[in-house]
């Protein structure tokens, strides 16, 4: 019995259908990825996950057991929106969320004071909210949505605002959630960060699931049509291969836009013929030219 398990939800709001028969599943110890362009109904989806609105027609299931405070209170929510208190310290504001989720203050007071240990910001436990900068707030939201241990987390944008030295640090993060066999929802506009953490994916257009399963097993669908070449020296003539639908210069080499994976050979042969060769890939596709393959030119922001 998986954690998390969503069968045919719909929601709409007068004669717009928010979410149209959406279905998925989350395991235990995974991510899943609810990928969309804004209005495509992933907001709507984490807030029916939520409990803070219902589903008119459909499902929601925790643990295998409906909708009840119980179910919801083993919950954590990220929020895009930030929603902590500006003036107010950190340590009073988690503290509360952490008691209001059912734990004691004893207890989520040696939890606060591990995670700001473990994010290296044991000071600011007693710092207002507005003395931090926006990134250290997002590591102190981050704290209050899994500071009473839920067993599944909702993360909705989890990296914005952060440099790239702290987004490492909530990756391995929330990779760790995962290996305690937290479930986690995750949406993101950044298609790298799903390729790196998600097993499966859910992408929604206009209310719908128009493409769902294993990232793997997606990829496989679609062509390869892209070869990386790297090269000590020129290569001339790649534009006749046939197969080549175009050839860039960069520093490394070459990237090379192919018709068929069949072309690849032929690139190679010819470019051994003429320099040292460092590097030669067949690229699969990128989840995000899949996405905008499957959405076209609506998925653009």
């Amino acid at each position: 019995m998986n954690p998390l398990k969503v069968e045919h939800i719909v929601k709409q709001y007068g004669d717009k259908t928010a979410v149209n028969g959406i279905s998925f599943e989350v395991s235990e110890g995974e991510i899943y990825g609810l990928l969309g362009a804004n209005g495509a109904g992933k907001t709507t989806t984490m807030r029916m996950v939520l409990g803070l609105i219902y589903p008119d027609e459909g499902k929601i299931y925790y643990h295998g057991k409906p909708y009840s405070n119980q179910q919801l209170q083993g919950l954590g929510y990220l929020p895009e929106e930030r929603g902590l208190y500006p003036k107010v310290r950190v340590s009073d504001q988690i503290l509360y969320l952490a008691q209001l989720r059912g734990m004691s203050k004893k207890d989520a007071d040696v939890n606060l004071k591990r995670w700001l240990d473990r994010f290296e910001v044991p000071e600011y436990y007693n710092k207002k909210v507005e003395e931090l900068s926006k990134g250290n707030q997002q590591k102190i939201q981050f704290i209050a949505s899994i500071i009473h241990n839920p067993k599944i987390v909702i993360l909705d944008e989890a990296f914005s605002g952060l440099d790239p030295v702290n987004v490492e640090l909530l990756k391995s993060t929330v990779k760790d959630l995962r290996d305690s066999g937290t479930s986690i929802l995750f949406s993101t506009h950044r298609m790298e960060h799903v390729e790196e953490l998600c097993r499966n994916i859910t992408i929604l257009h206009r209310s719908n699931a128009v493409l769902k399963g294993n990232l793997k097993e997606i990829k496989k669908q679609f062509p390869k049509e892209r070869v990386i070449l790297s090269t000590e020296g020129e290569v001339k003539g790649l534009e006749q291969i046939t197969g080549v639908t175009g050839v860039t210069r960069h520093e490394y080499g070459y990237e090379i836009g192919i018709t068929n994976e069949a072309a690849g050979g032929d690139i190679l042969r010819h470019a051994i013929g003429q320099t040292a060769i460092s590097r030669f890939e067949i690229k699969e596709p990128t989840l995000n030219e899949i996405f905008i393959k499957t959405v076209g030119g609506d998925g653009h922001e």
